[in-house]
């Protein structure tokens, strides 16, 4: 049976995806060039939207014990006593903004997640070639031994990097430019009196020039930090290496130029020491003019590179993967159209343009505070796609919360059902690989158990009787004393006596919430008419009907 398929590139990006297809029941390969993964810690930062996202997968826990919490920041700011910034907790659902994880640990995670879902990262396996007609998309791959293989898969996705061979063969322009100066990346230990937990920022302005600075991130071994600083003016000449990333083929930098540039910017006495790796690096802002070529598809650095400032980069791939898989997968299925395709490249890539301008601006503009990131959208929780045609705009009048179809649908606590004896979280229910149609019945009337009722018959007789695979309802209520719930069938009836979801969306009695697979809001109204719904549901579903 042919695999349905092909990724290329088992980083982080490439590794959600793979995990993320199976787990929709696609079958996929995923190759990489490199026998091993690297042992840079070239991304750390994991955002609290990514953690939400590693809770559907299944891992979060496995991710929280692999990190180390960023608790605060310490900023040297032009010479002047260094201050300290703790990371204030606010609404945040996992209390912090980033878990700080070792790229190496989240891919050894990810990876053993794949494999516990019967997918091995074939390593050792180079892409060599790529056409593609209107059947499929043909490939040739070569082995670490010189072994040549021809196949076809329905799809490629391209999670190979920066210079990704699927974008070049795909044909897909990759415009921007190279940042004019490098910069120094090592992995070291330091012997200092920063509090656990804490990032250490020492910036020194400068005019019409970047500023000089310093950043070391903890790492969760104690006492290790990664730390990052511009590199000598005179190692900005070389010709050789990449125009974005870790620069393999130059000599590493030693840890007597780290030390001495620490002595000139820390403004605190501390010894760095047991350097475990070095890099000099280079930084381009560059984004793809599409994130798919027929039947060919990017995601992560493939699609977007930018500045680091904010720990963006690894994250907003991870996003990538994420909107993509459970569309492919409902196409593969042929349970939603082809054209349902398209509003990846229109979601993800307006996305990555806030990004890339975002993390710019933070890195050309420093203050007394240190880069003046965006705190609350560094935590990827605002990200919307209001303005994708795949969600239903608001045309009911009487609708009065402040969230919208594109909107990350918000988790709340303390919801019940009957013959449970503990409360537990919205997201728990969420969580799956189906659309979620959610009912607020604050104030159910008698008559609300016969409706939904019709609700659930039209919907079969619309999509079939498998239409229950694809869209799960729930239906929420303060009062089930008023209801009998049993009369229903196909839906969870959840109980909210304190009426925290209300609160979570500032719902209105008789709201529904459409949220797609990955929890985003795409079709809300008042009432559960299925004249409304049903219009939206043969968009993004094919009707049996129709063939």
């Amino acid at each position: 049976m042919m695999h349905a398929v092909l990724i290329v590139g088992a980083g982080p990006v490439g590794l959600v995806m793979a995990a993320e297809l199976a787990r929709h029941h696609v079958r996929c390969r995923i190759i990489d060039t490199l026998q091993k993964p690297l042992p840079y810690c070239r991304a750390l930062s994991t955002t609290t939207r990514t953690l939400e996202v590693f809770e559907d997968m299944g891992i979060l826990q496995k991710a929280v014990d692999a990190g180390i919490w960023l608790s605060g920041r310490r900023v040297a700011y032009a010479g002047g006593p260094a201050r300290d910034y703790p990371e204030q907790s606010g609404d945040f659902p996992y209390s912090h903004t980033y878990l700080n994880i070792p790229q190496p640990e989240t891919e050894r995670i990810l990876t053993e997640h794949l494999s516990a879902l019967g997918i091995e990262v074939e390593r050792g396996l180079t892409l060599k070639g790529l056409t593609q007609d209107d059947d499929a998309v043909s490939v040739l791959l070569e082995s670490s031994d010189g072994k040549m293989e021809e196949t076809q898969f329905p799809y490629v996705i391209g999670c190979d990097g920066a210079h990704s061979f699927v974008r070049k063969a795909a044909g897909i322009d990759f415009e921007g430019e190279m940042m004019p100066f490098e910069f120094m990346l090592a992995d070291v230990k330091i012997d200092w009196q920063l509090p656990s937990g804490y990032s250490f920022q020492s910036i020194h302005p400068a005019i019409n020039t970047p500023p000089d600075f310093l950043v070391a991130v903890p790492l969760p071994e104690p006492g290790r930090y990664r730390v990052s600083m511009l590199a000598p003016t005179a190692d900005m000449t070389s010709e050789l290496g990449t125009d974005h990333g870790i620069q393999s083929e130059r000599p590493a930098p030693g840890l007597d130029v780290f030390q001495k540039k620490a002595n000139d910017l820390m403004g605190e006495p501390a010894r760095l020491s047991a350097l475990r790796w070095s890099s000099i690096f280079r930084i381009s802002m560059r984004l793809a003019t599409s994130y798919q070529a027929g039947n060919v598809f990017i995601a992560g650095d493939a699609a977007h590179i930018h500045p680091p400032t904010g720990g963006q980069g690894m994250n907003t791939g991870i996003q990538d993967a994420y909107n993509l898989a459970w569309k492919l997968a409902l196409v593969l299925k042929k349970k939603s159209p082809q054209s349902l395709l398209e509003s990846y490249t229109l979601e993800r890539r307006a996305e990555a343009e806030n990004v890339i301008e975002r993390t710019i601006r933070a890195t050309m503009n420093t203050g007394p505070a240190g880069f003046k990131s965006d705190r609350l959208a560094d935590s990827q929780l605002l990200v919307s796609y209001r303005s994708s045609s795949w969600v239903h705009p608001i045309g009911d009048q009487a609708w009065t919360s402040d969230l919208r179809p594109g909107d990350r649908a918000p988790d709340c606590a303390g919801l019940r059902q009957q013959r449970i004896g503990y409360p537990f979280r919205l997201f728990y229910l969420l969580k799956g690989t189906a659309h979620v149609l959610l009912f607020d019945l604050r104030d159910p009337t008698p008559h609300c158990p016969d409706e939904l009722h019709a609700l659930v018959r039209d919907l079969r007789s619309e999509f079939g009787e498998e239409i229950g695979l694809y869209l799960r309802i729930i239906a929420i209520t303060s009062k089930p004393q008023q209801l009998n719930v049993h009369t229903v069938s196909d839906i969870t009836w959840v109980f909210d006596p304190d009426e925290s979801f209300a609160r979570a969306y500032s719902s209105q009695n008789k709201a529904s919430w459409l949220i797609r697979p990955d929890g985003y809001i795409s079709w809300c109204h008042v009432g559960y008419n299925s004249q409304d719904l049903l219009p939206y549901l043969r968009k993004v579903f094919i009707s049996d009907m129709s063939t």
